[in-house]
């Protein structure tokens, strides 16, 4: 199986509205998504990439398989 790989915060967001989120909203600190009743908050926009750990944590949080977010291509 292929591997997670660093991710721009602009293909981050892309992706999770692919699986349902939207947003992102700002009313804190940090931006966050909404899909149903899960609230999920994403790191602030910034240059560079997000890193595989934090995106990992990401996906733990949006109940979203490592294997889904691989097959989703955009």
């Amino acid at each position: 199986m292929p591997k997670l790989a660093p991710i721009s915060w602009q293909k981050l967001v892309q992706r999770l509205r692919l699986f349902g989120f939207e947003g992102p909203y700002q009313e804190g600190k940090h931006p966050y998504m909404i899909k149903n009743n899960l609230t999920l908050t994403i790191p602030n926009p910034h240059e560079g990439v997000i890193s595989i750990d934090l995106l990992s944590r990401i996906l733990k949080q949006a109940d979203i398989a490592r294997g889904e977010w691989l097959e989703v291509k955009k």
